[in-house]
């Protein structure tokens, strides 16, 4: 009965590398397709993905673990630029672009990356506990 918040733990931990990992996935196709822009004229360019996450109680273990809620679109507008050569350009020469901000997709990506070394780090610290726990029963 000991060994389980240990257990607990590292499942609550788990989940969190799960969700962060996804969301690195998300940031990751948003900076790939951050000059990504329509096929013909006046067509809608790459959409930046968002991510939203939620906790959820595991019934089965009784814990809070955090899940992706829901991968969506930004509704921000498309900028524009004017790029007449363009075969994404309009009758006055103007492109859409994504509506990516790569300033902003780096901190999100960052964040994100800490968040998961966390939530690896305390997989790896329960794990030594627990080891340490079994070397003190085994004595």
């Amino acid at each position: 009965m000991a060994i389980d918040p240990l257990v607990s733990s590292m499942h609550i931990a788990s989940s969190g590398l799960h969700s962060q990992s996804t969301r690195l996935r998300i940031v990751s196709e948003n900076i790939a397709n951050a000059s990504s822009t329509g096929s013909s004229a006046g067509a809608d360019p790459y959409s930046r993905k968002t991510i939203t996450f939620e906790s959820e109680l595991d019934r089965a273990s009784g814990e809070n673990l955090v899940q992706v809620k829901s991968i969506g679109a930004d509704t921000t507008p498309f900028r524009t630029e004017h790029l007449p050569g363009h075969p994404a350009a309009d009758a006055s020469g103007h492109v859409k672009m994504p509506n990516v901000d790569l300033l902003f997709e780096m901190a999100d990506m960052r964040e994100a990356n800490r968040s998961y070394e966390a939530n690896l780090q305390i997989v790896k610290q329960s794990r030594q506990m627990l080891s340490a726990t079994i070397d003190l029963l085994r004595s």
